[in-house]
């Protein structure tokens, strides 16, 4: 399967894209429904912002549980069972009682949802290296930013006609079809030969053995607070959007949606010029881009700006979201080779985990201001940046200029 060419890496890259499509799907798909979902269980904003939460730290712990069992028993396996447990949660979803019940619901379906992102990026490692590494995720990327283009409108489509109830309904259909896919049309990439012990001694050395690469460090914390800085964006603009500037939640899927456009950019950007910029230039300027689209959009949170003027910072701020993804996973798996399930995880374990404590803090100060969630963002962004320059910048610089003192005492 290496160097895949055509037709093949496009069949194979869309498969792969459908699993991890998965995790956004999950993720966006009820974000319409927040406000309505607030009437039915009787809760406030946080406490619906809650459910959101549970389903990010699912989707955190869930990645290292199964980039840990993809690692010691290939990637089918794993994979399938999830998918069945994710069909299920769904459907359990709909019948929930009260708020805790739901909470714990999305816990489940988020923990399960994980497989389909985590072991999709190990196979592509699996099967390709250098700059084929960088393209086959970039389109992958490409594929999954997708999602959240079409997810909100669905979601909002669906409310329009039922209620939101079945947007859990369309969620485990959606479950089940990817189960089939997975059974019939995912061959296994991982020989036996190359796969790690199942035990948790084995997990933890494989993860500790993985952080003790500066690099792959500095590039996991760059990707991971800057997109757990995307939660605190998702969980927000429902009330936002809706609460403080009035869209309907219809108005609200297509803000929501343009956005995807951003994050598709980004990703086909990085894919499409992989030979011509390096992966590290391209990290830089998103970085860069979102430092000053975090800044521009926390001001206009304080002095009460328009809607287009929230809108269009928020663009660009999903847009570097998209390069860095690409461009820092490609970067951090290269060297990784060996364990490519568990550095997969822990790369998708950050942003989840952070986007988990993000959340709810949004609505901290009520429905009536968005303001917390500009200084959530800027934050991460702020210490996206500095990660990057703490962990892979500056190590660069100083082994640089010791390179050239060498050669000067040499001389």
């Amino acid at each position: 399967m290496e160097n895949l060419t055509g037709s093949k890496r496009v069949r194979f890259v869309l498969l792969l894209g459908t699993l991890t499509a998965l995790i956004p799907f999950t993720i966006d798909m009820y974000l319409p429904a927040f406000p309505s979902l607030a009437g039915v269980f009787n809760a406030n904003a946080s406490g619906i912002q809650l459910s959101l939460t549970a389903c990010l730290l699912g989707l955190a712990i869930g990645q290292l549980v199964a980039g840990a069992l993809s690692d010691a028993h290939g990637r089918r396996k794993p994979l399938i069972a999830a998918l069945a447990v994710y069909a299920g949660a769904s459907v359990a979803c709909i019948f929930a009682p009260n708020i805790a019940v739901f909470i714990a619901l999305r816990f489940a379906q988020g923990f399960a949802a994980a497989a389909g992102l985590v072991i999709s990026r190990a196979i592509v490692r699996d099967v390709s290296s250098g700059a084929e590494l960088t393209r086959l995720f970039a389109l992958l990327m490409l594929v999954n930013n997708l999602v959240p283009l079409l997810a909100p409108s669905i979601g909002g489509g669906i409310l329009l006609f039922a209620d939101w109830q079945a947007i859990f309904g369309t969620l485990s259909v959606l479950g089940v079809i990817l189960l089939l896919i997975t059974i019939f049309r995912l061959p296994e990439s991982l020989p036996e030969d190359k796969r790690v012990p199942s035990n948790l001694r084995a997990t933890i050395g494989s993860f500790s053995t993985i952080m003790q690469d500066k690099k792959f460090t500095g590039y996991a914390l760059s990707q991971g607070l800057l997109i757990g800085g995307v939660f605190a964006y998702v969980a927000g603009t429902p009330f936002v959007y809706q609460g403080i500037y009035g869209v309907s939640p219809q108005a609200f899927s297509i803000l929501f949606g343009i956005n995807g456009i951003g994050l598709m950019a980004g990703s086909y950007v990085v894919g499409g010029m992989a030979h011509r910029i390096s992966e590290k230039q391209f990290l830089e300027i998103a970085l860069y881009t979102a430092m000053t689209a975090s800044t521009v959009l926390l001001a206009v949170l304080l002095f009460h700006g328009p809607l287009w003027a929230v809108v269009v910072p928020i663009f660009f701020f999903l847009t570097s979201i998209g390069t860095v993804a690409t461009a820092a996973f490609s970067l951090a798996m290269e060297s990784q080779s060996r364990a490519a399930g568990s550095a997969s995880a822990l790369l998708g374990l950050l942003p989840f985990f952070l986007g988990a404590i993000a959340a709810p803090l949004v609505g901290i100060a009520g429905e009536g201001t968005g303001v917390p969630m500009g200084v959530i963002i800027f934050t991460m962004c702020f210490a996206a940046l500095l990660s990057y320059y703490i962990f892979v910048k500056r190590p660069a610089a100083t082994a640089e200029t010791e390179r050239l003192n060498t050669e000067l005492k040499r001389n």
